[in-house]
């Protein structure tokens, strides 16, 4: 099969969005914790997580147009604060149950029976029993006029991690904790590491 252009973007709009959605490919199930002004709490799943550097250190985020209310978006908009949380993929059904459409001010932690901690120094809740847990601070948002969707780009403020998944050189073994990873909209794997290699020179 071959889809041109023009065969994409005549696809039935539901069936088009499941298509491009999952062309991307495997990518990281991340949750976002956030908390408003007014202290509401709010975790939502994205699977648009991007690593942008090491020095610093930044991740990007990916936030669908605010043509309706984003409650993501504004809580780190308003506070700059925000949190990446990696589950375990057995966690997966609630996961995916934070990217339902409540109502503003109705927390996801408490509707999906996860349980919020904190962490000195940031107001954002982590999600206790994650795997990795990253504090961000909001360092910039850029807007993509193509398609009306927002960057987000944040530093790393703190992780919390097990000292067993870390390497020697560093290297972080996410696949040993089997942590939840996406594809498209609703389908979860775990991985499988097959090796690692030393850095290609010519």
């Amino acid at each position: 099969m071959i889809f041109n252009k023009s065969a994409i973007e005549n696809l039935e709009q539901r069936y088009r969005t499941m298509f491009v959605n999952s062309l991307g490919g495997f990518r990281q199930a991340v949750l976002v914790g956030t908390k408003s002004e007014d202290g509401k709490t709010n975790l939502a799943i994205f699977n648009s997580l991007i690593h942008l550097g090491a020095n610093p250190a930044l991740f990007g985020l990916i936030s669908r147009p605010s043509s309706v209310q984003r409650d993501t978006l504004q809580n780190i908009l308003d506070s700059k604060e925000f949190t990446l949380n990696y589950v375990h993929a057995s966690q997966f059904e609630k996961a995916h149950q934070t990217s339902a459409r409540y109502e503003n001010g109705v927390s996801e932690f408490d509707k999906v029976g996860f349980k919020e901690s904190y962490n000195t120094g940031c107001l954002a809740p982590f999600v206790a029993d994650a795997v990795v847990k990253i504090a961000m601070k909001l360092e910039q948002t850029i807007p993509i006029t193509l398609n009306s969707t927002i960057l987000i780009i944040g530093s790393v403020i703190q992780v919390e991690i097990e000292e067993s998944l870390v390497g020697k050189d560093g290297f972080i073994a996410l696949s040993d904790a089997e942590v939840l990873l996406s594809q498209g909209l609703d389908a979860y794997f775990v991985s499988n590491a097959i090796g690692r290699l030393p850095y290609a020179k010519p």
